[in-house]
């Protein structure tokens, strides 16, 4: 992975298990990272990055399709996960039309909390979890 001035990071390709993910943030290639752990360790049964894309068959301008980060299969069923660094306007609408033409399917909203609370507890367990670094030459 490459590192940034201010601990930005490039979307970029990354292998997880034997999974390759175009992952557009470090959140997202950790989450991908933590699916994988849970697999390994029997507590889901699969995950996929961004298979499914959903229509919003009635909506002719604007969002019109939503793409989840992740699906996720349980032995009771299936969730899509959604990373998310900020909640725009764009993003909200998207969920508002989820509910209304999609309401049978599960999102889980995974925000900065999460991450923040994983940081602490999966760095050192998961393999090839990415903290965010600082380049001391740069002012904050």
């Amino acid at each position: 992975m490459t590192a940034f001035a201010r601990g930005s990071w490039k979307a970029e390709w990354v292998r997880i298990g034997n999974k390759r993910i175009f992952a557009r943030s470090r959140w997202e290639a950790n989450y991908g990272r933590y699916l994988q752990f849970l697999k390994s360790n029997g507590e889901i049964i699969d995950w996929q990055h961004e298979p499914d894309t959903f229509w919003f068959e009635k909506i002719r301008r604007g969002v019109r399709s939503y793409l989840p980060d992740f699906k996720v299969t349980y032995r009771s069923g299936i969730e899509y996960h959604e990373v998310k660094g900020w909640m725009d306007a764009r993003s909200k609408t998207k969920l508002k039309r989820m509910a209304k033409y999609h309401p049978s399917v599960k999102i889980r909203l995974i925000e900065k909390d999460w991450f923040r609370a994983a940081n602490k507890r999966f760095a050192a367990v998961i393999p090839g979890w990415e903290m965010a670094t600082r380049n001391p030459n740069v002012a904050p």
